[in-house]
């Protein structure tokens, strides 16, 4: 690891000042909505996937308070470094937060692919409606029948018939398609089995009612459904126009790395804030709960989780935001990046993981009901250590770039030493 260069991590004036007025709003608004949230929820029951109506009250405040579309430079300004403390705000509440902020995913992800490789007709179409929070839209990557962590296996066919792509095939995870808000599809298939292995796969804008196009089901996560929905989905010669293809046919694995990037970081930097929130339940519960005449916190074992936790949440934040600062510094699609961004993403959902079933084991019962939001939050983040890429293929991104890295002067005369000993 070189370390030319300074990183600087301090937040900005332009960035404290978004930080202070999103805390403010988080604080009156978005904390004392998920009440309301969760009875709407409960009332409609797990199969009615239509939003609650006080997140789109707060998405009218966001808007009006320019706290909207964060997460894209092109539109707030901001740098990913600067979003960075932005989204662990939203963490906290992160059903509600990140949708009233038009930064939830995979929406963030959709628009920063359309934004990158649309054409003015096709911005216009399903850009400027998502960017303005109107609809909501998905994207069908992943497979039932194969391992889709290698995209390569992707079997989906998308074949080209006159001035028609048909599209055949079965995804499954695919966020957001329950919700009846959602109209657009940014579906990733083969368009040429003959072609190179990482030109064989195009993406290509599928609305959501195009006759062939059948949500199957959608999927609980560790029981929970969640209020957009996780669907299988099936395309039984489902046909839309040649001039809905995004970029050039063959680019779907230059456009899925392209999109993939800030998604798994924007993940992460929630995650932060998840496990904050967690840390947060726990010490106010070990502060108050008596076990062998004395209360919680005064037990070694319990002090000995928290300060671990403490310790794991300050190092993921460090590392997201040299991840952040990288990305900044050198683009998303620089090796240093992409190594990091896989670091980062092997790393934050494993601690979230860590520091909620803490907080979970001193909450008792309790943690593992719905009374407190910790079981739903480590159902999910336990999810996230499989989507946008398993833990083990992040691992195999870190390791490769370590084994192909050219040797430091350092490494080479340690190195050297051992050799000369006979080693």
């Amino acid at each position: 690891m070189s370390y030319r260069g300074r990183m600087d991590f301090a937040m900005s004036a332009k960035g404290q000042d978004y930080y202070d007025r999103l805390t403010a709003f988080m604080t009156a608004h978005v904390f004392p909505a998920e009440e309301s949230y969760e009875a709407y929820r409960r009332q409609m029951g797990p199969d009615d996937h239509t939003v609650p109506p006080v997140v789109e009250e707060l998405k009218s405040l966001a808007k009006a308070e320019g706290l909207w579309n964060l997460f894209l430079p092109s539109e707030s300004g901001l740098s990913n470094l600067e979003y960075a403390p932005l989204a662990e705000l939203s963490g906290w509440s992160g059903e509600i937060a990140p949708e009233v902020l038009n930064c939830a995913a995979p929406d963030t992800g959709n628009m920063e692919t359309l934004h990158l490789f649309a054409n003015d007709e096709q911005r216009a179409q399903w850009l400027e409606p998502l960017l303005a929070g109107e609809i909501r839209s998905a994207f069908a990557m992943t497979e039932p029948a194969v391992a889709s962590s290698d995209a390569r296996n992707i079997q989906t066919t998308m074949l080209r018939d006159g001035d028609d792509y048909v599209i055949n095939g079965r995804k499954w995870w695919i966020t957001g398609v329950a919700d009846p808000r959602c109209k657009i599809l940014i579906v990733m298939g083969r368009t040429n089995p003959d072609a190179a292995s990482h030109q064989q796969q195009s993406m290509i804008l599928v609305p959501v009612d195009t006759p062939g196009v059948r949500v199957e089901r959608s999927l609980p996560v560790f029981g929970w459904q969640d209020q957009h929905g996780h669907c299988e989905i099936s395309f039984d010669n489902v046909r839309v126009p040649v001039a809905n293809l995004l970029g050039e046919e063959g680019s779907g694995f230059a456009i899925a790395q392209a999109r993939l990037g800030p998604g798994r970081i924007h993940h992460c930097m929630r995650a932060i804030g998840v496990a904050e929130r967690a840390l947060a339940l726990m010490v106010d519960r070990v502060q108050t709960r008596i076990a062998f005449g004395k209360p919680l916190a005064e037990q070694g074992v319990v002090q000995q989780q928290i300060a671990l936790s403490r310790n794991e949440i300050d190092q993921t934040r460090l590392l997201c935001h040299k991840a952040a600062w990288t990305i900044d510094q050198h683009g998303n699609k620089s090796r240093e990046a992409q190594k990091q961004v896989a670091q980062i993403k092997a790393v934050a959902p494993q601690m979230a993981c860590n520091v909620i079933d803490r907080a979970i084991q001193v909450h008792g019962g309790a943690g593992v009901s719905d009374d407190v939001p910790l079981a739903r939050l480590y159902a999910w983040h336990r999810a996230m250590r499989l989507f946008d890429g398993p833990d083990e293929v992040h691992m195999r991104t870190i390791a490769r770039a370590e084994l192909g890295a050219e040797k430091s002067p350092f490494a080479e005369a340690a190195c050297r030493l051992v050799h000369t000993a006979g080693h």
